[in-house]
């Protein structure tokens, strides 16, 4: 199985200096050799904490390790297919009275869209998504 990084282990791991290559390290030495992506929607979150940075040193931090997200691992689009299977995960939620943000939902439909899990420090947030594997490192 593959794994759809969320963006809070990428942040986590950029705050504490570590370089894409470390991280996917340290993930692949707890989880194995497997297939890993982003989901267009991650790279959203993060360019907008480049735009919220307090520094210039922080904004071209995070610029720097955007840019090498974007070199070292796939980014999936938020295709025709994956948006109808989050419309059908957030209706049956809702229906249930079950609410997901939009950005968890549209990360967690590209990660089940692929046959992957999700990657997270917020497992709480994916968990709510039925049939979705959600990981922590």
């Amino acid at each position: 199985m593959g794994l759809i990084f969320d963006s809070s282990i990428l942040i986590a791991g950029e705050r504490r200096g570590e370089s894409v290559r470390e991280i996917l390290k340290r993930v692949q030495a707890k989880h194995g050799e497997t297939e890993s992506g982003l989901s267009a929607v991650t790279i959203v979150e993060l360019t907008h904490g480049i735009y919220r940075a307090k520094s210039d040193a922080d904004r071209e931090r995070r610029r720097a390790f955007t840019e090498e997200l974007c070199r070292d691992m796939a980014v999936y689009s938020v295709t025709l297919e994956i948006a109808q299977l989050a419309g059908r995960l957030e209706g049956e939620q809702a229906a249930r009275g079950v609410s997901i943000a939009f950005e968890d939902l549209l990360i967690g439909a590209t990660a089940l869209h692929l046959g992957y899990g999700v990657l997270t420090l917020n497992a709480r947030h994916f968990q709510l998504i039925p049939g979705l594997t959600v990981l922590q490192p």
